[in-house]
């Protein structure tokens, strides 16, 4: 019997917003959906600059340029928010 669990990979693979939510979709299949008011650069960003974002440290991280906005994927998976001082991720 394989008592091993489901494999454990906390990359994001995918990001995705809409006015209240940011939702990152993860290799290992999970899905976070976290409110974009954690977030004050991306609440208040348009949609074009929340969706020009590109991955981090082979996805360890979430980077919006036209915002200046980091954000960690271990940070999302603490349920750290976020402050109005730019943050990196990596």
């Amino acid at each position: 019997m394989d008592s091993s669990g489901p494999s454990v990979d906390p990359r994001a693979v995918d990001v995705v917003s809409d006015d209240d939510n940011l939702t990152v979709d993860l290799a290992d299949g999970r899905r976070l959906i976290v409110p974009l008011a954690w977030f004050p650069r991306l609440l208040h960003a348009s949609p074009d600059q929340r969706r020009n974002w590109r991955l981090l440290g082979d996805g360890q991280g979430i980077h919006w340029p036209d915002v200046d906005e980091d954000v960690s994927v271990g940070g999302l998976l603490r349920g750290t928010a976020g402050s109005e001082t730019s943050r990196r991720a990596v």
